[in-house]
């Protein structure tokens, strides 16, 4: 028997209309500037590439976008990015449906493998329960160092970052009725762990259960 319904939405191109992080990386290295960084390093970058290797493609990126930035610089760039999203880059149908399960009492929950300084502004606006999304690491003296603050929040880390999040608060996962939102092979892992998957499509009216 379950006591607590729990909806854990994905962000991009789920909850937004298009993707987040590339537009805020090039608003930290300055307009067309990212392109250019990452073509000088074209040895690194285009093998990983080829690969399909979302993760090490985003380290490097937040490395040459990001590093020797302060806390405070991020904070503006993240406040600029969710300003513009909140303004007009979110889907109104998931917006929705969020918005459903939190008048229904439910917990919702966003996992992503945006950035985290935006996203937890973006979920504020909208009183989510908990952000669990991809952190930046900061040295001693408050500078972004350019790497991650732990796992790209991708694929098998979403499940394993909201299980944390559960166990953190006391949830067993027997007493849960969880509900997941995805659009991509990133999310299959978490959509796979819910009792209610929903696959988000590229219409906004075509939100519909897979199970």
């Amino acid at each position: 028997m379950t006591d607590l319904t729990i909806a854990a939405f994905d962000f991009d191109r789920t909850l937004t209309r298009a993707d987040s992080v590339v537009p805020f990386l090039r608003r930290a290295a300055g307009t067309g500037r990212l392109a250019g960084r990452l073509a000088v390093r074209a040895h690194r970058v285009v093998p990983v590439a080829i690969r399909r290797d979302r993760d090490a493609l985003k380290a490097i990126a937040t490395a040459h976008a990001l590093r020797g930035l302060t806390r405070a610089d991020v904070e503006r760039l993240a406040a600029g990015r969710a300003a513009e999203l909140i303004a007009g880059g979110l889907r109104p149908d998931t917006v929705a449906r969020l918005l459903w399960h939190r008048a229904e009492g439910h917990r919702t929950v966003i996992v992503s493998a945006s950035y985290a300084p935006y996203v937890h502004l973006v979920g504020a606006e909208f009183g989510v329960d908990a952000v669990l999304a991809t952190e930046l690491e900061f040295d001693g003296s408050g500078r972004c160092t350019g790497r991650l603050a732990g796992p790209n929040c991708r694929a098998d880390e979403k499940v394993r970052r909201l299980v944390a999040w559960m166990q953190a608060d006391g949830i067993a996962r027997e007493r849960v009725t969880l509900w997941a939102y995805g659009d991509s092979e990133g999310d299959r892992a978490l959509l796979d762990y819910a009792d209610h998957a929903v696959w988000v499509g590229r219409r906004l009216d075509s939100v519909a259960p897979s199970h």
